[in-house]
């Protein structure tokens, strides 16, 4: 997977020996020798991923991590860390200002490769979503990004899995101040909580009794249900082959025996973001895809998905030779209810007239606001005279019930006339069932309201 690298070092030997390395492996590269130039970089949009190295003068490399993981644009970015630090500490100092992992020099180029490409892969996954998230800005739901750099990382549900008992302990006490952690020692009972509970987090150890911990990690990547937690790998130090192999099989980061339980919070902290960076992100568009066909007065469908799915529905009645049938209602004298009472009451008049229009229709049926007070049923497999059924049971719910108004202080009546019609032979689409529908609602308008009229046939 190819991909491009912003390398950050302000020694130019360093610079040009990491740059050989990556694009000798098809890395694109770019390159900056301070830390301002850095971010520039990287708020332009101009790398995937971000190998940066620590000591540098004026802005140091955590300040410089601290400020791409804190801005909203570039808080996706991984940033690795490149030092000759190796204390605990210093690797706590860097994942506390954000960044996704450490390579301590000499670096060892096969980690090197695989650290990156694994970082790069995960990216990957939540690009396309970012970019379809920041679309619901414009429907109003402000800045998934911004929402997403503010989040904590804490409070998540954690699923450690190893069977040793003073091990599991150990992280679950460290873990356990700042999340819910459950510990499970057997693999297969540890798969079934995963697939069947809420876990934002699974840490793994390797070294199970009996069983390779590594199938464990590919099963958790693997399954539909489990694919979207992130997995951390507990591994022996001498477990190199191993930890490689599960940072190609997707797993998302990994930490050595003995473990530092300050290093642990730490890189957990940062796969809860990370996780709930991309839940945001989906939920961001999810809603917008739905806003996108749905009336945000009445909670029905709107036009859009009415044309569109109404053709659908035409065209597969025509092919089966089955019945659509067409309901078109419109409030009676809605215009002076806005009048009388205001639109806000209108607006409360619409809202419970959409409600009792979907108690008294099937889950199959489109309910969908046609335009102002008229909204439109599409009533599939049924014919002529179960449509008028349903339509007249729909009358009399409207009629039988005032309509609560101003908060429920005062209710007034309502009413409402209904035009039928049934997909005919001759129809040469859904705009001329739409029409008869129409037709018949303006006879049942001219006839006294109130009623239910039936397109001829």
């Amino acid at each position: 997977m190819s991909a491009r690298v912003l390398i950050v070092d302000d020694l130019f030997p360093n610079l040009k020996l990491l740059e050989t390395k990556l694009s000798l492996e098809y890395f694109d590269v770019v390159s900056a020798m301070n830390g301002p130039d850095a971010l520039a970089i990287c708020e332009k949009g101009l790398c995937d991923i971000v190998l940066l190295d620590v000591m540098m003068p004026g802005m140091d490399g955590f300040e410089v991590c601290r400020r791409i993981k804190t801005t909203p644009t570039t808080a996706h970015l991984p940033v690795v860390m490149v030092t000759a630090l190796d204390q605990p500490s210093d690797r706590l100092r860097g994942l506390d200002a954000g960044a996704d992992d450490f390579l301590t020099k000499p670096i060892d180029d096969t980690a090197l490769f695989a650290r990156v490409r694994s970082l790069v892969r995960l990216k990957a996954m939540t690009d396309e979503l970012r970019t379809r998230a920041m679309a619901s800005r414009d429907f109003g739901f402000g800045d998934p990004l911004a929402a997403a750099a503010a989040e904590t990382g804490q409070n998540a549900r954690l699923l450690v899995v190893d069977d040793r008992r003073a091990s599991s302990e150990r992280m679950a006490g460290a873990l356990g101040q700042y999340h819910c952690v459950e510990v499970e020692a057997d693999p297969q009972r540890a798969l079934v909580r995963a697939t069947e509970g809420h876990v934002d987090v699974a840490v793994v150890s390797l070294d199970l009794d009996g069983f390779d911990g590594l199938r464990l990690c590919s099963q958790l990547r693997s399954l539909d249900r489990t694919r979207g937690i992130p997995v951390v790998m507990v591994a022996d130090a001498g477990d190199r082959d191993r930890i490689m192999r599960g940072l190609d099989l997707g797993v998302h980061d990994y930490l050595v025996r003995p473990v530092d339980r300050n290093e642990l919070v730490a890189r957990v902290r940062t796969q809860v973001r990370r996780k709930r960076f991309a839940d945001s992100l989906r939920e961001s568009v999810q809603a917008s895809m739905e806003l996108a066909v749905m009336d945000g007065l009445t909670g029905l469908h709107n036009r859009r998905y009415l044309d569109a799915h109404l053709a659908g529905l035409f065209a597969e009645s025509t092919l089966r030779g089955r019945p659509v049938s067409v309901l078109l209602l419109d409030i009676d004298r809605f215009k002076s209810i806005n009048d009388r009472f205001g639109h806000d009451a209108g607006d409360e008049v619409l809202r419970q007239f959409a409600e009792r229009i979907r108690a008294h229709t099937r889950g199959i049926d489109v309910v969908a606001r046609f335009g102002g007070e008229e909204i439109v049923v599409v009533v599939p497999d049924t014919g002529l005279d179960g449509a008028q059924q349903v339509a007249e049971r729909i009358r009399e719910r409207i009629e039988a019930m005032p309509f609560p108004i101003h908060g429920g202080t005062r209710a007034i009546d309502v009413t409402v006339s209904i035009g039928v019609a049934v997909r005919l032979p001759e129809d040469g689409g859904p705009a001329s069932l739409l029409k008869r529908a129409d037709t018949a609602l303006y006879r049942a308008k001219e006839e006294g309201r109130n009623r239910v009229v039936a397109a001829a046939a």
